[in-house]
Protein backbone atom coordinates (compact mmCIF):
# COMPACT_ATOMS: atom_id res chain seq x y z
CA UNK A 1 0.00 0.00 0.00
CA UNK A 2 1.45 3.41 -0.98
CA UNK A 3 1.45 6.30 1.43
CA UNK A 4 -1.18 8.99 0.88
CA UNK A 5 0.26 12.29 -0.39
CA UNK A 6 0.87 14.90 2.29
CA UNK A 7 -0.84 18.21 1.60
CA UNK A 8 1.21 21.39 1.75
CA UNK A 9 0.54 23.85 4.54
CA UNK A 10 -2.25 26.25 3.46
CA UNK A 11 -0.78 29.37 1.87
CA UNK A 12 2.33 27.61 0.57
CA UNK A 13 3.08 28.05 -3.16
CA UNK A 14 2.59 24.51 -4.42
CA UNK A 15 2.20 24.62 -8.22
CA UNK A 16 2.88 26.87 -11.20
CA UNK A 17 0.76 26.87 -14.30
CA UNK A 18 1.01 28.45 -17.75
CA UNK A 19 -2.10 29.27 -19.76
CA UNK A 20 -1.66 30.22 -23.40
CA UNK A 21 -2.99 29.71 -26.92
CA UNK A 22 -0.50 27.22 -28.44
CA UNK A 23 0.44 24.38 -26.11
CA UNK A 24 2.67 22.45 -28.58
CA UNK A 25 4.69 25.61 -29.26
CA UNK A 26 5.14 26.13 -25.52
CA UNK A 27 6.29 22.53 -25.11
CA UNK A 28 8.93 23.11 -27.77
CA UNK A 29 10.18 26.32 -26.14
CA UNK A 30 10.28 25.19 -22.52
CA UNK A 31 11.41 21.68 -23.35
CA UNK A 32 14.63 23.09 -24.82
CA UNK A 33 15.07 25.86 -22.24
CA UNK A 34 14.46 23.82 -19.09
CA UNK A 35 14.84 20.21 -20.24
CA UNK A 36 11.21 19.38 -19.56
CA UNK A 37 9.33 16.37 -20.86
CA UNK A 38 5.53 16.34 -20.99
CA UNK A 39 2.63 14.06 -20.11
CA UNK A 40 -1.11 14.56 -20.50
CA UNK A 41 -2.81 16.02 -17.44
CA UNK A 42 -6.39 15.53 -16.18
CA UNK A 43 -8.77 15.32 -19.16
CA UNK A 44 -11.27 17.52 -17.31
CA UNK A 45 -8.89 20.44 -17.98
CA UNK A 46 -8.90 19.97 -21.76
CA UNK A 47 -5.56 20.30 -23.54
CA UNK A 48 -3.38 20.35 -20.45
CA UNK A 49 0.15 19.00 -20.15
CA UNK A 50 2.27 18.38 -17.07
CA UNK A 51 5.95 19.20 -17.40
CA UNK A 52 8.32 16.69 -15.84
CA UNK A 53 12.00 16.30 -15.05
CA UNK A 54 12.57 12.60 -14.63
CA UNK A 55 9.84 11.32 -12.32
CA UNK A 56 9.15 14.74 -10.78
CA UNK A 57 6.22 16.95 -11.73
CA UNK A 58 7.30 20.54 -12.29
CA UNK A 59 4.57 22.69 -13.87
CA UNK A 60 1.42 22.67 -15.96
CA UNK A 61 0.77 24.10 -19.43
CA UNK A 62 -2.83 24.51 -20.54
CA UNK A 63 -4.84 25.83 -23.46
CA UNK A 64 -6.88 28.99 -22.89
CA UNK A 65 -10.50 28.25 -23.70
CA UNK A 66 -12.23 30.73 -26.04
CA UNK A 67 -14.88 31.56 -23.43
CA UNK A 68 -12.38 32.24 -20.64
CA UNK A 69 -11.31 35.82 -19.98
CA UNK A 70 -7.75 34.78 -19.13
CA UNK A 71 -4.45 36.28 -20.22
CA UNK A 72 -1.34 34.47 -21.39
CA UNK A 73 0.63 34.22 -18.16
CA UNK A 74 2.33 32.06 -15.58
CA UNK A 75 0.21 31.58 -12.46
CA UNK A 76 1.31 30.75 -8.92
CA UNK A 77 -1.02 28.39 -7.01
CA UNK A 78 -1.32 28.51 -3.22
CA UNK A 79 -2.23 25.40 -1.25
CA UNK A 80 -5.50 25.12 0.66
CA UNK A 81 -7.28 22.43 2.67
CA UNK A 82 -10.72 23.66 1.55
CA UNK A 83 -11.29 25.23 -1.87
CA UNK A 84 -14.84 26.30 -1.02
CA UNK A 85 -13.72 28.14 2.10
CA UNK A 86 -10.89 29.78 0.14
CA UNK A 87 -13.31 30.95 -2.56
CA UNK A 88 -15.50 32.54 0.11
CA UNK A 89 -12.46 34.19 1.73
CA UNK A 90 -11.33 35.61 -1.61
CA UNK A 91 -14.72 37.27 -2.13
CA UNK A 92 -14.98 38.44 1.49
CA UNK A 93 -11.56 40.10 1.32
CA UNK A 94 -12.24 41.97 -1.91
CA UNK A 95 -10.93 39.58 -4.56
CA UNK A 96 -12.71 38.01 -7.52
CA UNK A 97 -13.21 34.29 -8.17
CA UNK A 98 -12.79 33.89 -11.94
CA UNK A 99 -13.06 30.08 -11.93
CA UNK A 100 -14.96 28.63 -8.92
CA UNK A 101 -13.74 25.38 -7.33
CA UNK A 102 -13.21 22.99 -10.23
CA UNK A 103 -12.43 19.29 -9.89
CA UNK A 104 -9.36 18.07 -11.78
CA UNK A 105 -10.26 14.38 -11.76
CA UNK A 106 -8.95 12.64 -8.66
CA UNK A 107 -5.97 15.01 -8.42
CA UNK A 108 -7.75 17.76 -6.49
CA UNK A 109 -9.67 20.99 -6.95
CA UNK A 110 -8.53 24.36 -8.21
CA UNK A 111 -9.63 27.98 -8.15
CA UNK A 112 -8.47 30.81 -10.41
CA UNK A 113 -8.88 34.23 -8.83
CA UNK A 114 -7.90 37.88 -9.00
CA UNK A 115 -6.68 39.84 -6.00
CA UNK A 116 -8.11 43.34 -5.40
CA UNK A 117 -5.44 44.93 -7.62
CA UNK A 118 -6.22 42.51 -10.47
CA UNK A 119 -3.30 40.05 -10.21
CA UNK A 120 -4.20 36.51 -11.26
CA UNK A 121 -3.40 33.65 -8.88
CA UNK A 122 -4.55 30.10 -8.22
CA UNK A 123 -5.63 27.99 -5.26
CA UNK A 124 -5.07 24.23 -5.14
CA UNK A 125 -6.80 21.74 -2.83
CA UNK A 126 -4.79 18.55 -3.16
CA UNK A 127 -6.33 15.09 -3.22
CA UNK A 128 -4.01 12.58 -4.91
CA UNK A 129 -1.77 15.30 -6.36
CA UNK A 130 0.12 17.73 -4.11
CA UNK A 131 1.77 19.81 -6.85
CA UNK A 132 5.40 20.49 -7.73
CA UNK A 133 7.64 17.76 -6.33
CA UNK A 134 11.08 19.22 -7.09
CA UNK A 135 12.60 22.64 -6.44
CA UNK A 136 16.20 23.74 -6.81
CA UNK A 137 17.73 22.06 -9.90
CA UNK A 138 17.76 23.65 -13.35
CA UNK A 139 14.26 24.14 -14.72
CA UNK A 140 12.38 24.03 -11.40
CA UNK A 141 10.36 26.84 -9.77
CA UNK A 142 12.13 28.36 -6.77
CA UNK A 143 10.30 31.61 -5.97
CA UNK A 144 7.21 33.68 -6.75
CA UNK A 145 6.93 37.46 -6.47
CA UNK A 146 3.88 39.67 -6.88
CA UNK A 147 4.42 42.93 -8.77
CA UNK A 148 1.65 45.24 -7.57
CA UNK A 149 0.98 48.98 -7.07
CA UNK A 150 1.42 48.82 -3.28
CA UNK A 151 1.83 46.10 -0.68
CA UNK A 152 -0.12 47.37 2.35
CA UNK A 153 -3.66 46.53 1.24
CA UNK A 154 -2.59 43.64 -1.00
CA UNK A 155 -0.57 42.07 1.79
CA UNK A 156 -3.64 42.38 4.03
CA UNK A 157 -5.71 40.62 1.35
CA UNK A 158 -3.44 37.56 1.21
CA UNK A 159 -3.19 37.47 5.00
CA UNK A 160 -6.98 37.40 5.03
CA UNK A 161 -6.87 34.17 3.03
CA UNK A 162 -4.17 32.33 4.97
CA UNK A 163 -2.53 32.52 8.39
CA UNK A 164 0.64 34.21 7.20
CA UNK A 165 2.74 35.95 9.83
CA UNK A 166 1.49 39.43 10.71
CA UNK A 167 3.87 41.09 8.25
CA UNK A 168 6.96 39.86 6.50
CA UNK A 169 10.04 42.02 6.90
CA UNK A 170 10.14 44.86 4.39
CA UNK A 171 13.07 44.57 2.03
CA UNK A 172 13.65 40.88 2.76
CA UNK A 173 13.40 38.37 -0.05
CA UNK A 174 14.04 35.15 1.79
CA UNK A 175 15.50 32.43 -0.39
CA UNK A 176 14.06 33.78 -3.58
CA UNK A 177 14.94 36.26 -6.27
CA UNK A 178 13.72 39.80 -6.73
CA UNK A 179 11.47 40.76 -9.62
CA UNK A 180 11.61 44.06 -11.55
CA UNK A 181 14.24 45.66 -9.34
CA UNK A 182 16.63 44.55 -6.64
CA UNK A 183 15.70 47.24 -4.13
CA UNK A 184 12.80 49.51 -3.27
CA UNK A 185 10.97 50.87 -0.26
CA UNK A 186 7.72 48.94 -0.70
CA UNK A 187 8.64 45.29 -0.19
CA UNK A 188 7.06 42.56 1.92
CA UNK A 189 7.24 38.80 2.21
CA UNK A 190 4.50 36.29 2.95
CA UNK A 191 5.88 34.20 5.80
CA UNK A 192 4.67 31.12 7.64
CA UNK A 193 6.36 30.38 10.94
CA UNK A 194 9.11 32.87 10.09
CA UNK A 195 9.88 31.25 6.73
CA UNK A 196 9.47 33.51 3.67
CA UNK A 197 7.36 31.80 0.99
CA UNK A 198 6.78 34.58 -1.55
CA UNK A 199 7.39 38.29 -1.92
CA UNK A 200 5.28 41.35 -2.69
CA UNK A 201 6.85 44.29 -4.53
CA UNK A 202 4.96 47.57 -4.76
CA UNK A 203 6.10 49.69 -7.70
CA UNK A 204 3.37 52.36 -7.86
CA UNK A 205 0.21 52.55 -9.93
CA UNK A 206 1.82 54.42 -12.84
CA UNK A 207 3.63 51.29 -14.04
CA UNK A 208 0.42 49.44 -14.93
CA UNK A 209 -0.91 51.39 -17.88
CA UNK A 210 -0.38 48.50 -20.30
CA UNK A 211 -0.73 45.48 -18.03
CA UNK A 212 -2.38 44.52 -14.78
CA UNK A 213 -0.41 43.55 -11.65
CA UNK A 214 1.10 40.08 -11.95
CA UNK A 215 2.92 37.26 -10.24
CA UNK A 216 6.41 36.41 -11.51
CA UNK A 217 7.51 32.78 -11.26
CA UNK A 218 11.28 32.34 -11.04
CA UNK A 219 12.90 29.15 -12.35
CA UNK A 220 16.35 27.96 -11.36
CA UNK A 221 18.94 27.74 -14.13
CA UNK A 222 22.56 26.67 -14.17
CA UNK A 223 23.68 29.79 -16.06
CA UNK A 224 21.47 32.87 -16.31
CA UNK A 225 23.32 34.42 -19.25
CA UNK A 226 23.32 31.20 -21.28
CA UNK A 227 19.63 30.59 -20.56
CA UNK A 228 18.73 34.15 -21.53
CA UNK A 229 20.57 33.73 -24.84
CA UNK A 230 18.86 30.40 -25.45
CA UNK A 231 15.43 31.89 -24.74
CA UNK A 232 16.12 34.60 -27.34
CA UNK A 233 17.33 32.05 -29.89
CA UNK A 234 14.08 30.11 -29.39
CA UNK A 235 11.90 33.14 -30.06
CA UNK A 236 11.60 34.64 -26.57
CA UNK A 237 12.58 38.12 -25.44
CA UNK A 238 14.80 39.22 -22.56
CA UNK A 239 12.92 42.03 -20.81
CA UNK A 240 15.49 42.61 -18.09
CA UNK A 241 19.05 41.50 -18.89
CA UNK A 242 20.95 39.31 -16.43
CA UNK A 243 22.08 41.15 -13.32
CA UNK A 244 23.60 40.15 -10.01
CA UNK A 245 21.58 40.51 -6.84
CA UNK A 246 21.58 39.29 -3.24
CA UNK A 247 19.91 36.00 -4.20
CA UNK A 248 21.75 35.18 -7.41
CA UNK A 249 22.03 36.30 -11.02
CA UNK A 250 18.55 36.99 -12.37
CA UNK A 251 16.83 37.95 -15.62
CA UNK A 252 13.23 38.51 -16.71
CA UNK A 253 12.14 36.78 -19.92
CA UNK A 254 8.99 36.62 -22.04
CA UNK A 255 8.32 33.44 -24.00
CA UNK A 256 7.29 33.63 -27.69
CA UNK A 257 3.60 33.93 -26.72
CA UNK A 258 4.24 36.74 -24.25
CA UNK A 259 4.20 34.91 -20.91
CA UNK A 260 6.64 36.56 -18.50
CA UNK A 261 8.85 34.62 -16.09
CA UNK A 262 12.14 34.94 -14.24
CA UNK A 263 15.30 32.88 -14.26
CA UNK A 264 17.89 32.79 -11.50
CA UNK A 265 21.24 31.10 -11.00
CA UNK A 266 22.25 31.12 -7.36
Amino acid sequence: MSDAPVRRTPGTPCWVNLMLHDVPAAEAFYGVLFGWEFAQGPPELGLYMRARIGDDEIAGIGQIQPNRLLHVCWTTYLATDDADASANAIRTNGGTVAVPPLAAGQAGRLIIALDPAGALFGIWEAATYVGTTLSGPHGTPVWSELITPETASIGAFYRGLFTYDEQGERGAGGAGARGEAAAGPDLQTLDLGGTPLASLHGIGSGRFRKRRPYWVVYFAVDDTDASARLATERGGQVLRPPQDGPYGRTAIVADPQGALFGIVAR
